[in-house]
């Protein structure tokens, strides 16, 4: 029977108020991110004929950022957990 140490199997340790403020400031920036890529992929632009008018471009914003949410809540492109990590470290060198 193999034993599990906090390196082998960091998910199954119980999270601390500061890892998961940590988690939650990580999953923030991987989500305003993916806003941004997803405003330079031309996602929420309006379109040339039958547009929304100002009342779309207005609220692309909103689109784009609850889907850029949805994605890092879904598993993200894996940014959140670099900077968790990275954050985490950080804060133990710190202490």
């Amino acid at each position: 029977m193999t034993e599990i140490t906090a390196t082998a199997a960091p998910s199954l340790l119980p999270a601390t108020s500061k890892d998961q403020a940590l988690r939650a400031a990580a999953e923030e920036m991987e989500a305003q991110f993916l806003a941004e890529m997803l405003k330079s992929a031309g996602l929420g632009e309006a379109r040339e004929s039958f547009g929304g008018g100002i009342g779309e471009e207005q609220f692309a914003s909103f689109l784009r950022r609850e889907q850029a949410e949805e994605m890092t809540r879904s598993g993200g492109i894996g940014l959140a957990e670099s900077i968790f990590n990275a954050l985490k470290q950080r804060a133990a060198d710190g202490d």
